[in-house]
């Protein structure tokens, strides 16, 4: 025996991460069922070449800059003499991976190809793959696409209609909007979405910062924003104090504000610098240049996570911008920036988890522990291990199917359920889109309802991604940053709080049910989508009990919600929209395993009901106690889960001698 040593001994391999669009088994069933083949097929080379490009040594270094050199306030936000100056630096591996998310257009997909109803879905499924690999730059780019569809609307009306949006304020938003749905690094944008303020947090009717109207005497007088494009700042100027801003290095930003007392708070478009012709730029003294409109960064957050992501506190002073729409409906202006940023944010939760799952399944294929008397086998050959994998997996994809149907009726409230110029002509996806009447109800309540659960429960899955990798998860893996996967739960974290926690979100959909205008629509719309996702479920193995509990359940819930005054359900509000989440989920589930059918995602689908309740043992078909949680086939249908339908311990012990082959490379 010989003594092992720093550089001697036993060295684990590393895993090797593969596409994520080929091996995220999730991701493809996905793709599968939400999109029409004739889009799949036209998308699908694209993807799969994302796919390779976001896992590069490249983008991984970028990853590892960004965190490394976080963003400053140069001179602490003063000059040499101690004059005021906020000038804040970003790290050259924060600009690279924004410059990339900008030219893959991960925002600008929405705004210039037309897939109908479908263009929001291959939006976020390329979000999806970018995620864990964008170090946070997927955050100033939700807000921008948030902006740019709230411009979008504005500019899509007929003058006659447009209010008070005359045709010098359209072409500054129609500039702004172009800037927001470039793909060139050298021109796009993207946008702040201040909105918290020390009183308020998420109850921004509370809003401290205020608006007054005080236009130049002239167009000629009017300071610019940009000199070279000749475009004018507004006639508002914006005072006041923002307490979180997480994308301070934006060319613009959709604040709120007050405009006179007892009236609601109003939304303001305005551009984050401004041009002075005095302004020194140059240590020889040059003079034209542009600094922020009447913006002092006051000092960046420190925080838990994101912590590449520049997040400052920011004091408005004479800040010159446009209203949007009406005088005190600005709530209302700020919900279709809301619905894009939630959907933003539940996609990066579960893009997380996909990557976590990606790293822990590579893992097992490289990793030996021990099972006793000496044995020691790989972990994909361990069956607790892939149990614990398994039941992840069944949880993600539980989630997915969530977050892509959200997503799906979010593109056909914004396009219809037309086809589109790119979809093609092989018909419609696997899902039935919803009444036209139903759609922005089910899309209110989706949007808080999806978040609420969905940013809430990946927190701990990521945590038990990290468990699986042992102590190393644990270890903040910078020098192999393809399987940081502390990093990314540190970041996965805050997708319960920011847009809204799980408690307000929770409120705001029980609110939106007892709304006595709308919140009938929105029962009613949950009836449709259970009714006509269960109406043809005896294709699939669950029997005719389970699809009656589902219902019974959502049933119960529903009458709780109509029968009960929403003071005596808030207490409970929690718990009532994760309940509903768990009803959509099941029947999303269900819908899954009777379009593409399988052994595996039939298993899925039994044991998520299973564990969910929805599942009555000794109940008739579908429901005996092998067949309610799809145990049987033990470790070899564990795999199926975990790696694909195919799965063998025999492919797969091939597939990790080669997996051994290329990390002893790297």
């Amino acid at each position: 025996m010989e003594p092992s040593s720093s550089n001697t001994g036993f060295f684990q391999q590393q895993p090797v991460l593969r596409n994520q669009y080929d091996d995220d088994v999730s991701l493809k069933r996905v793709a599968k069922l939400f999109l029409p083949p004739s889009v799949l097929d036209k998308i699908g080379p694209e993807l799969a070449q994302l796919g390779d490009d976001v896992l590069t040594p490249q983008i991984f270094d970028w990853i590892t800059d960004a965190e490394k050199n976080l963003p400053y306030l140069r001179g602490s936000g003063r000059d040499a003499f101690g004059k005021p100056r906020s000038e804040l630096v970003v790290t050259e591996g924060w600009r690279k991976l924004q410059e990339f998310g900008l030219k893959n257009g991960m925002i600008a997909t929405n705004y210039d190809t037309d897939f109908g109803q479908y263009t929001r879905l291959v939006q976020f499924l390329r979000c999806h793959l970018w995620e864990a690999s964008c170090a946070n730059t997927l955050c100033p780019a939700a807000m921008q696409d948030g902006a740019a569809r709230l411009l979008q609307r504005h500019l899509s009306k007929p003058p006659q209609q447009s209010g008070n949006m005359d045709p010098t304020q359209r072409r500054v938003l129609q500039n702004a909007f172009d800037h927001l749905t470039s793909r060139d690094p050298a021109t796009a944008w993207t946008s702040g979405q201040w909105m918290t303020e020390r009183v308020g947090g998420s109850d921004v009717s509370q809003t401290e910062t205020v608006a007054t109207y005080a236009p130049h005497p002239t167009a000629a007088t009017a300071p610019l924003a940009s000199a070279s494009e000749d475009i004018p700042l507004g006639p508002w100027s914006i005072s006041g104090f923002k307490w979180f801003s997480s994308a301070t290095d934006s060319q613009m930003t959709i604040l709120l504000a007050k405009t006179r007392p007892g009236m609601g708070v109003s939304a303001f478009y305005a551009p984050m610098r401004r041009h002075n012709p005095s302004l020194v730029t140059s240590a020889t003294g040059d003079k034209g240049g542009s600094e922020l409109n009447g913006v002092t960064i006051q000092r960046l957050k420190t925080k838990f996570g994101t912590q590449s992501l520049p997040t400052a506190e920011l004091e408005l002073k004479g800040m010159r911008g446009w209203l949007i729409g009406e005088e005190g409906k600005g709530i209302q202006e700020i919900s279709t920036i809301l619905n894009i940023t939630r959907a933003h944010t539940t996609v990066s939760s579960v893009g997380y988890l996909g990557r976590g799952i990606a790293v822990a399944k590579a893992f097992a294929l490289v990793r030996e522990t021990g099972v006793g008397k000496g044995r020691r086998v790989p972990l994909f050959r361990h069956p607790l291990h892939m149990r614990t994998l398994a039941g992840a997996t069944v949880e993600y994809h539980a989630m997915m199917l969530l977050v892509f149907y959200m997503v799906y009726v979010l593109g056909v409230d914004e396009r219809g359920a037309g086809g589109g110029s790119g979809s093609g002509s092989g018909g419609a996806g696997k899902i039935t889109p919803p009444p036209a009447r139903l759609v922005t109800p089910l899309l209110r309540v989706l949007s808080s309802l999806h978040k609420a659960y969905v940013c809430e429960q990946t927190v701990p899955l990521m945590f038990g991604c990290m468990e699986a990798l042992g102590g190393v998860g644990y270890l903040v893996n910078s020098e192999s940053e393809h399987v940081n996967l502390a990093r990314i739960f540190r970041d996965a974290c805050v997708g319960a709080i920011w847009e809204g926690t799980t408690d307000v979100l929770s409120s705001d959909t029980l609110r939106a049910l007892k709304h006595p205008a709308g919140g009938r629509e929105g029962l009613d719309a949950l009836d449709w989508f259970v009714e006509s996702g269960l109406s043809a479920s005896t294709a699939v193995a669950v029997g005719e009990s389970t699809v009656g509990v589902i219902k019974k359940e959502w049933k119960e819930v529903r009458d709780m919600i109509v029968g009960e005054k929403q003071e005596v359900l808030l207490p409970e509000a929690r718990q009532i929209v994760f309940r509903m989440a768990e009803i959509m989920m099941a029947v999303l589930f269900v819908v899954d395993a009777r379009a593409n059918p399988g052994r595996e995602v039939e298993a899925m689908c039994l044991r998520y009901l299973a564990k969910k309740g929805f599942v009555i043992a000794g109940s008739g078909s579908g429901s005996s106690s092998a067949q309610s949680v799809g145990l049987d086939g033990g470790l070899d249908l564990d795999l199926a889960i975990v790696y694909g339908a195919g799965a063998s311990s025999a492919q797969l012990a091939a597939a990790a001698q080669e997996t051994n082959a290329k990390a002893s490379r790297l």
